[in-house]
């Protein structure tokens, strides 16, 4: 590969403010230079949690602190957030993604967290997103769904899927 050229699997190397989109607010940056750590222990987390104390500041400030943690440990996501329930998708390197769940389950703003997927995976469903945010707009589930146990009858590879469709309705909304 002659420098500059973009490889056909682009490896995740690092992210930059992306000035183009202020809600999302990060972007990766692919590069296909020689000296980039390729990640080889890329691990994607969803759980489940109920919010404690639901209001816009508080997500904001769970937004915007996942933003930059995640920013510093390279990793990308989404959450889809209602009153009752958080859906969080988490991918990026296996040792930063267990240190970040591990501090969700000391974080008071989340009760009840369950973990629905851990496993290993070759590539990012987000990569272009820090933590993209879902307002219930892609929710698939209602209330009595979850309160009947949808999840715990769900697969691994339908919760996968959430998630997976999600992304797909973001770039196409972020398309010009």
């Amino acid at each position: 590969m002659k420098k500059g050229d973009i490889p056909a699997k682009r490896p995740y190397t690092s992210r930059k403010p992306r000035p183009d989109n202020p809600i999302f607010g990060f972007a990766l940056n692919f590069t296909g230079q020689i000296g980039v750590k390729l990640i080889t222990d890329l691990k994607q987390l969803i759980y489940i949690s109920q919010p404690f104390g639901f209001d816009g500041p508080t997500l904001g400030t769970i937004l915007l602190d996942a933003r930059m943690c995640n920013e510093r440990d390279g990793i990308t996501g989404a959450l889809v957030c209602r009153h009752d329930v958080y859906l969080q998708l988490l991918e990026g390197p296996a040792d930063k993604i267990d240190a970040t769940y591990a501090r969700i389950l000391r974080d008071d703003r989340h009760a009840n967290v369950n973990e629905l997927v851990n496993r290993t995976v070759s590539e990012r469903i987000f990569a272009d997103w820090a933590m993209l945010h879902d307002p219930e707009k892609s929710w698939v589930w209602s209330r009595s769904e979850l309160a009947d146990g949808v999840l715990k009858r769900a697969t691994q590879a339908e919760i996968v899927e959430v998630f997976e469709t999600l992304s797909e309705k973001a770039k196409a909304d972020s398309s010009p």
